[in-house]
């Protein structure tokens, strides 16, 4: 039977619970344990795959093609353990599963309420995502307190209570602020935070306590006392330098060595080896030369919409020893200011969205980054908008775009693609008419790679493997003109579809219709990133 670790957040949303979740489990699988990792999410979209990336930041895709909260790219940053359909569950995801079996007559009849159908129903998927784990994070989201959260915490105070404490323990994040010109510390809304969690049935077993600096001995006691914490147990989680660092820094407070023993595992451990995070945050401190890279992309106002691919270029800049500076540009600033913005730049790289809004911006900067010979990598929609560009200004292709932009373009050189083959899920299809949701190309799919081709020489091997999420593809009927014109297709689906396409004669011009991204660590980086930043590095020296 798994042991599990249920984690929770007070006072204020956003500070920092997947990667405190994250952060513990990498030091629990550097003492050699088997770590599984699940988010429950209390918002009722089904899935977060067509929310707002201005609200809800990025979407993660595992690689069974799961749409997931971003903190399951945490998770697999910061573990080898990979995720996947029982890994992430919102409110909509229960209640759907609830009201189907309801539907079907599962229930016999029974009236169906929040307990202990819905409460059941919670523990069921919880005990899927832990599956054959020695270690099991469930990280809840939103807030202690938020009406919708109240079905998660049930679900897991039963939990608590069925198992006991040797097999469930609970770790809870607040705030502790400093106000005033004194600079003096408050614990206040940590004990309110702790009292609103204990209302509900849970007593923590372990304090996480966001602050600025350490908290003084005197201030973790009194937390304690006022906590019916042990004052071990009361953790500062302090603003780091370096969001790798973490790990270290929770293992210095010995935050595994009380898990270990509250959850008795001590004969299945062995001492923590965190080298390789020393490693990662030793290079990163110490770069040997910077670069500035303009990520082009129309979401730019939220970070958190491109945080996949703001850690693989840090990952990237570890690798070979560079910092990377990123200039969020804005699409449409482009569209209404021309490419002055990225005159200077090192290298330039658009990423996926959707939609039409920004779209003539980024192919403005697909442009210049291919006639001014600029390292140029493209993204999904990335990939698409340097295959328009491509099209208009070299093929001569007037009007050429996608059908996601206009339907009835004479080029219709980017298409929606009706049927092909998921790796997990076998045939699939879909229209014009079909629903939003979960109705992408979604998860991991092979890759051939071509011979003599760059996209080769970077993986160093034939066929790889990367994660999709996207409607629209290269319309086949274009191939021959585009690769008679000089455009090179290095990589193809087992199906035919175009995954990676390049340029011979400029430095560095690689587009990808998959999301590499998402299977970059800070540990191994991805040769992608790794060479797209070497050929950023060598752009800035020769210039």
């Amino acid at each position: 039977m798994p042991r599990f670790i249920f984690v929770t957040g007070g006072v204020v949303s956003s500070l920092g619970k997947g990667i405190a979740s994250a952060s513990l489990a990498a030091i629990l699988e550097a003492r050699g344990l088997k770590i599984a990792m699940v988010k429950l999410d209390p918002y009722i979209n089904v899935d977060p795959g067509t929310m707002s990336p201005f609200q809800h930041g990025e979407v993660f895709v595992t690689d069974d093609g799961t749409e997931s909260d971003l903190d399951l790219g945490h998770y697999e940053r910061f573990v080898r353990t990979v995720t996947g359909r029982h890994s992430n569950f919102t409110t909509g995801r229960i209640y759907e599963r609830v009201i189907a079996k309801e539907r079907r007559g599962d229930y016999l009849g029974a009236t169906v309420q929040v307990i202990p159908h819905i409460t059941d129903e919670i523990k069921a998927s919880i005990m899927r995502g832990a599956g054959d784990s020695d270690v099991c994070m469930v990280e809840i989201g939103g807030t202690v307190g938020d009406i919708e959260s109240l079905p998660f915490l049930e679900a897991i105070r039963q939990i608590g209570v069925e198992l006991g404490r040797s097999q469930a323990i609970f770790m809870h994040l607040t705030l502790v602020p400093v106000v005033g010109g004194g600079s003096e510390i408050k614990t206040k809304p940590t004990q309110h935070s702790v009292k609103e969690l204990r209302s509900i049935g849970i007593q923590p077993d372990i304090l996480l306590c966001r602050a600025h600096d350490p908290l003084p001995a005197e201030h973790r006691r009194k937390i304690a006392l006022f906590t019916n914490v042990e004052e071990r147990a009361v953790i500062s989680a302090v603003d780091a330098r370096d969001i790798y660092e973490i790990p270290m820094l929770l293992h210095e407070q010995k935050l595994d060595e009380i898990v270990v023993e509250k959850l008795r595992l001590e004969s299945k451990t062995q001492p923590a080896d965190l080298s390789a995070w020393q490693a990662v945050v030793e290079a990163k401190a110490n770069p040997s030369a910077e670069i500035h890279l303009a990520m082009v992309g129309k979401y730019v106002q939220n970070r958190d919409s491109y945080i996949s691919l703001n850690e693989a270029l840090t990952h990237a800049g570890v690798k070979t020893r560079t910092r990377v500076n990123i200039h969020f540009i804005e699409s449409t600033d482009i569209e209404e200011q021309g490419t002055a913005a990225l005159q200077g730049m090192d290298a330039i790289l658009v990423p996926g969205g959707f939609g039409e809004r920004g779209v003539e911006g980024k192919i403005a900067a697909v442009r210049y980054a291919r006639e001014h010979r600029i390292p140029y990598l493209g993204i999904c929609l990335g990939m698409q908008l340097a295959v328009i560009e491509y099209g208009r200004h070299v093929l001569g292709l007037d009007g050429a775009t996608s059908t996601e932009f206009n339907r009835t373009t004479p080029h219709p050189v980017i298409a929606l693609i009706t049927e092909w083959q998921d790796a997990v899920r076998g045939a699939q299809s879909r229209d014009e008419s079909s629903n939003l949701g979960g109705t992408m190309r979604l998860g991991g799919q092979d890759v051939t790679l071509a011979e003599g081709t760059r996209a080769r020489t970077i993986y160093g091997k034939a066929v790889i493997r990367e994660r999709h999420r996207h409607r629209y593809e290269f319309n086949n009927t274009y191939l021959e003109r585009y690769r008679a014109a000089g455009l090179t297709f290095s990589g193809l689906s087992p199906d035919g579809l175009v995954e990676i396409v390049e340029l011979a004669d400029h430095p560095w011009f690689v587009a990808t219709q998959f999301h590499p991204e998402f299977t970059s660590n800070p540990r191994d980086g991805h040769p992608l990133f790794t060479g797209f930043i070497a050929a950023a590095r060598a752009h800035h020296e020769a210039r």
